[in-house]
């Protein structure tokens, strides 16, 4: 991250996640003055801070929704990371206005308090969910996209540049498939499965830290970025599982579960479109024209003929061999196996 330096401090929402903890270990090997934690967990944060024992590191306990506590933890910040969400499609099917309050609010806050403290930069996390949603979390996360791009369209001479980031299926991230799969096959239990032809990205914490970092180092204000991934079925997952942890269980089909999807999208067809390829990355930079499209018609513009979605479905799709090879070689995979017990 060319950006830092040593006198930088950086804001992480939702410090104590899979994501935050990565980030967090990413940044204490660099020469930054302070990183800060920003979560309602007390508990995480205290075995985050025996954990890490860097006195860099400082803890705020907060929620986004309440904007004083926000601003509290970034006031003097000069780079914020906003990871703090609901991300559980099935609970916030059951309790959508907290997914709202939580996903758009609290991002809205978090957003207001960067711009506000004079950040110089703010990279919030999205899903493929948001991606022709249908499931509250991703229409929350959807939502909470339009309110960072409006911010970096309504704000286009500020110094502070904001940008999102999408990213799909995080492996052995906190409530991810493989650990409950895992766990399954180690009691003994039978697997439950939603559709065994479900496709969904993989990604590694590791993929989810680049894609920030990319965004963090490359982005113009309302950019949002994508990370080129392989996707996989449901089935190939577990029998990849079934290999590496040498023991086989029946399988139980419960069915596609409340809001679900077959397939995810990281790109709809006409984002794919104004999109740019950069290696392995996606970069789709904001539509800045204002509510006057008259202009725009007298121009002549012409309608774009739109791209195919990039979905889990018809990205490169990953073999049995390099599911056993992608998912026996993760750290997180690796950490976790040695503390269940078998």
């Amino acid at each position: 991250m060319s950006n830092l330096s040593k006198n930088s401090i950086v804001t992480i929402t939702g410090g104590t996640g899979s994501f935050g903890v990565t980030m967090v270990k990413n940044l204490i090997q660099k020469d930054i003055a302070e990183i800060r934690i920003f979560s309602r967990d007390e508990n995480k944060q205290d075995s985050l801070r025996n954990e890490l024992k860097d006195p860099r590191v400082k803890f705020f306990i907060g929620d986004t929704r309440d904007l004083n506590s926000v601003e509290y933890a970034i006031k003097g910040s000069d780079y914020v990371f906003h990871a703090a969400a609901l991300k559980q499609v099935p609970s916030c099917e059951f309790f959508p206005m907290q997914a709202a309050a939580t996903n758009i609010n609290g991002s809205d806050n978090v957003i207001n308090a960067s711009y506000r403290c004079g950040v110089k930069g703010i990279v919030c996390l999205s899903t493929d969910k948001a991606v022709y949603p249908i499931n509250a979390m991703g229409m929350t996360k959807a939502l909470m996209e339009k309110v960072a791009q409006s911010y970096g369209r309504n704000n286009s001479k500020s110094d502070t540049r904001i940008s999102i980031t999408r990213y799909g299926n995080v492996m052995m991230s906190r409530g991810s498939v493989i650990p409950l799969f895992i766990n399954q096959i180690v009691r003994g239990e039978k697997i439950t499965v939603t559709d065994m032809k479900m496709t969904r990205f993989m990604m590694s914490l590791s993929d989810s830290v680049d894609l920030v970092t990319h965004a963090f180092t490359n982005a113009e204000s309302g950019d949002l970025f994508v990370k080129k991934a392989p996707g996989c079925t449901v089935n190939t997952i577990i029998e990849a599982l079934f290999e590496i942890l040498k023991k086989k269980v029946e399988i139980l089909k419960i069915g596609v579960r409340h809001g679900e999807k077959m397939a995810e999208a990281l790109l709809g067809s006409e984002e794919k479109t104004r999109a740019f390829e950069i290696k392995d990355y996606f970069r789709v930079p904001l539509d800045s024209r204002n509510l006057d499209y008259q202009i725009y018609f007298d121009k002549g513009r012409d309608l774009p003929t739109f791209s195919e979605a990039y979905t889990s479905s018809n990205t490169k799709q990953l073999t049995l061999e390099e599911a056993i090879k992608l998912i026996s070689t993760l750290p997180e995979f690796n950490k976790y196996m040695s503390e269940i017990k078998l």
